[in-house]
């Protein structure tokens, strides 16, 4: 108990003045909206990684030094994470080391205490999602934001985190081995439904001149797990529409304004699968890293990073024009 106590003050302390700023009120469309202010010159950076609770193996501690680093060197605002936060089978309450373990005890540069905002993955439906939400969490590490699905508007840049986890089936009907924790969630179709249409009110009703949408799953991906068939079919006509135009993470398509972009090498990664389709792809690869974002009222630049802190690639998008762009975040 004396661990856990020194490392609640030590986060406390560190970001009293940034949550201090941080207020939370709940949409018209049933969404908790997180209001995160820009920087004074109205600018915004951030960093986005997943896949990465493992209790610092697989090279997480390896990968969250160098975010420490280039949170520093960027400045950064807040971190976002696509998911799985921990391996292999979530948390089993809230007084589950892994807690501290995989989070607290590992991400302990003076940049990155700042706000993290969470979604869950499918191997944090396997543990207690109860717990992971819960804020209790929050009075261990005061980083710690994780809902289901919520809104952080930062003036300039909507960001809408969506639960992709229920959209897929075969963790209803074809679990194997895993249990799924639906607590809050079945029915499936209801929650999906309702979900949907909070998602598609608080978008068009957006007025940031960005818009960035987070999940864990790919809709679109070139790599082992494939394409998500069932956000294809529900989620991705919502990101579609024509008053929309959103950047989405993994692969661009030639006939959408959507763009999309992966960032799931928190930790174990390495799968060796490339698998090409008729998208335009910019970007592969499937090592560990982070992904950067800088982003202000004319221009986001996106920057892939390896787990040594090495630029892999770079990414720019202007707003010369008057269009609101969309991005679509996942872990892999």
């Amino acid at each position: 108990m004396a661990r856990r106590s020194s490392s609640r003050a030590c986060a406390a302390m560190a970001t009293a003045a940034v949550f201090a700023l941080l207020a939370a009120t709940a949409t018209a469309s049933g969404l908790v909206r997180v209001e995160h202010p820009a920087k004074s010159d109205g600018s915004l950076s951030l960093l986005v990684v997943g896949d990465w609770g493992r209790k610092g193996t697989y090279n997480q501690s390896r990968v969250a030094e160098q975010m420490g680093k280039v949170g520093e060197k960027l400045n950064i605002d807040f971190v976002i994470s696509t998911g799985d936060n921990f391996y292999e089978d979530g948390l089993t309450g809230v007084d589950d080391q892994a807690f501290e373990e995989s989070f607290t005890d590992i991400y302990t540069a003076k940049s990155l205490q700042k706000p993290w905002y969470l979604v869950l993955g499918n191997h944090d439906y396997r543990g207690d999602v109860l717990a992971q939400l819960s804020p209790v969490l929050r009075k261990i590490d005061q980083r710690f934001i994780c809902m289901r699905s919520f809104i952080v508007n930062a003036e300039i840049v909507d960001f809408f985190f969506i639960d992709t986890t229920p959209f897929q089936l075969k963790y209803w009907t074809r679990p194997k081995d895993h249990h799924y924790d639906w607590r809050g969630v079945a029915p499936r179709q209801k929650y999906i439904t309702n979900l949907l249409k909070d998602m598609d009110e608080a978008m068009k009703k957006s007025t940031a001149k960005w818009k960035i949408a987070v999940g864990h799953h790919t809709i679109r991906s070139v790599s082992d797990h494939g394409d998500t068939k069932e956000l294809l079919q529900l989620l991705l006509p919502v990101l579609k529409d024509p008053q929309k135009e959103y950047f989405l993470i993994t692969v661009s398509w030639n006939f959408s304004p959507i763009q999309y972009f992966t960032s799931g090498g928190g930790s174990k990664a390495w799968r060796g699968v490339l698998q090409p389709n008729s998208d335009k792809l910019q970007f592969f690869y499937d090592g560990q890293g982070f992904m950067s974002l800088q982003i202000n009222q004319d221009q986001a630049d996106f920057i892939f990073y390896d787990v040594s802190g090495n630029i892999l690639y770079k990414w720019s998008k202007s707003k010369a024009n008057y269009l609101q762009p969309s991005t679509y975040i996942t872990e892999a």
